[in-house]
């Protein structure tokens, strides 16, 4: 049974998608639904720099949050919305442990072969160490 569903989202349309999965198995499983952003700083972290990509990350979740929450209602679903600072996949395992999510939905940005060896992909270091079910949408 799913209880407690995380939606990683980024803003991109692979999010957007996994937004409506997640907000369908909520609704459909009467779950839990957290949406978890992530504003990941500059590298390296320079405090100016930093505080100005964190203030613009929060500014454009937050209204993006809006519109989510708008959609959840329609369905009698409440999500909670968090903002987390850090490295995705990182943040985002951690978030799951600590907060009892059973299911993580996330999006599959479809970077290049190059930009993939180079960076790793979120969602493969998700998969790779999330103690739960992941269940990436394309």
């Amino acid at each position: 049974m799913i209880h407690h569903i995380l939606v990683a989202y980024d803003g991109f349309e692979p999010a957007e998608h996994a937004y409506d999965f997640g907000l369908d198995l909520a609704s459909k499983h009467k779950a839990k639904l957290t949406v978890l952003s992530i504003a990941r700083p500059p590298e390296p972290a320079v405090s100016v720099e930093l505080l100005a990509v964190l203030e613009s990350a929060t500014e454009y979740y937050e209204s993006r949050f809006i519109t989510l929450g708008e959609k959840a209602a329609s369905l009698g679903v409440q999500p909670r919305f968090e903002i987390k600072v850090g490295h995705p996949a990182e943040q985002i395992v951690h978030f799951a442990e600590e907060a009892g999510v059973d299911t993580i939905v996330m999006g599959h940005r479809g970077e290049n072969l190059l930009q993939r060896w180079l960076l790793g992909s979120v969602a493969k270091r998700v998969i790779s160490y999330a103690h739960c079910t992941v269940v990436v949408v394309r």
